[in-house]
């Protein structure tokens, strides 16, 4: 009986990969505790929302690839409704529109996307795999865009770059030529001016706060310089765990959400750090060792965009806290306080976990 239970509980969980993410979200929670103050409550909250996210990743792992494909388009056209009542019904918070109420609950349609839009492109390239055609990449793109543009002008230039970095991954692993990445790239370049006159003041003092944060030091290059001084201050083996000074004595902005980084930094040092992107480098390459064994291209894109756009979204947090890239608002994967993130991320790994597992039992 005990042996059933334990079948039925792991037989579609991939138990490196859960290992790995286990360990990784364990140490968010110390982090986590140290950031908030030693705030139980906070912690307790994050606790929970990892349970509940685990719950269900492990639903979606148990659930056949194939049965995903019927939620594709519905799931996008879902999201797509959701970025527009957010756009004309939605909740202004910090002079951003991101949130919208439905009934007795408050959500962020835009974290639906970074599982919908990679689901429909994974969908629509396996619909056209015998007869993949240039245009099929222009229609792709479309609906790749479309979101973004959305998310965009909410404002939350940060999210749409990372889900147009997820859709991008798609239209690469299907194969989009390199002729064409070249003229995408000269494109956007030669668009970077008038991208420039569209973005907000704040936007655009960002990208200038990036090249000299020293510029408006009590302003806008504030969370540079102390999220600096704090990975700079915790040398090669850290202050120790609850001991950081930068943090705890208040000169750390936001050190809870997208500054956690500099927390761990200061209070683990240059080995620790070292660490946490060695958590990261498993759980990538794990995820492309998976979608490099995917019986069908449907599942080969959906885990390779997943696994890439998640190395994307720590990429991106340890840049913007160390100063190499404009600081934009994403959350460190799996580290950060945060639930709807959390969900988001654990129902991608449980996509992956199906990719694997029910891929052992077609070849079985």
């Amino acid at each position: 009986m005990i042996r059933r239970i334990r079948l039925f509980l792991t037989q579609h969980i991939d138990g490196f990969l859960l290992t790995v993410l286990s360990v990784t979200m364990l140490l968010g929670l110390f982090v986590l505790y140290s950031a908030t103050g030693q705030n139980m409550d906070r912690v307790m909250n994050q606790f929970i929302s990892i349970v509940v996210a685990l719950g269900l990743m492990w639903g979606l792992a148990n659930l056949p690839p194939q049965h995903m494909m019927r939620f594709a388009w519905p799931t996008y056209v879902v999201g797509l409704l959701l970025l527009v009542g957010v756009a004309l019904f939605g909740e202004v918070s910090h002079g951003a529109r991101r949130w919208l109420h439905i009934g007795v609950a408050r959500i962020q349609p835009s974290e639906l996307l970074k599982i919908a839009v990679p689901l429909m492109l994974a969908w629509y390239f396996e619909k056209r795999e015998r007869t993949m055609r240039l245009s099929d990449f222009a229609v792709a793109a479309v609906m790749l865009m479309v979101p973004v543009a959305l998310i965009a002008k909410q404002p939350d230039l940060g999210t749409a770059l990372l889900i147009a970095a997820s859709g991008f991954y798609v239209l690469f692993l299907a194969g989009i030529g390199w002729r064409v990445i070249l003229v995408l790239v000269v494109a956007v370049a030669a668009f970077a001016p008038v991208a420039w006159s569209l973005m907000h003041d704040y936007q655009q003092q960002r990208i200038l706060t990036l090249l000299d944060p020293s510029q408006d030091p009590l302003g806008a290059g504030y969370h540079t310089i102390q999220s600096t001084i704090a990975l700079g201050s915790g040398g090669i083996f850290g202050k120790g765990w609850l001991a950081g000074t930068q943090a705890h004595l208040d000169f750390l902005p936001e050190r809870h959400t997208d500054f956690i980084f500099a927390v761990f930094g200061e209070e683990f040092g240059l080995f620790g750090v070292l660490g946490l992107m060695v958590l990261y480098l498993l759980i990538v390459a794990r995820g492309l060792y998976i979608a490099a064994n995917a019986t069908s291209m449907f599942t080969r894109l959906l885990a390779g965009s997943i696994t890439l756009t998640f190395g994307t979204y720590a990429f991106v947090n340890m840049g913007m806290v160390s100063g190499i890239l404009p600081v934009v608002g994403v959350p460190l994967p799996l580290i950060s306080f945060g639930g709807t993130s959390m969900v988001t991320l654990l129902l991608g790994f449980g996509i992956l976990m199906s990719v694997a597992t029910h891929r052992r039992l077609v070849k079985s």
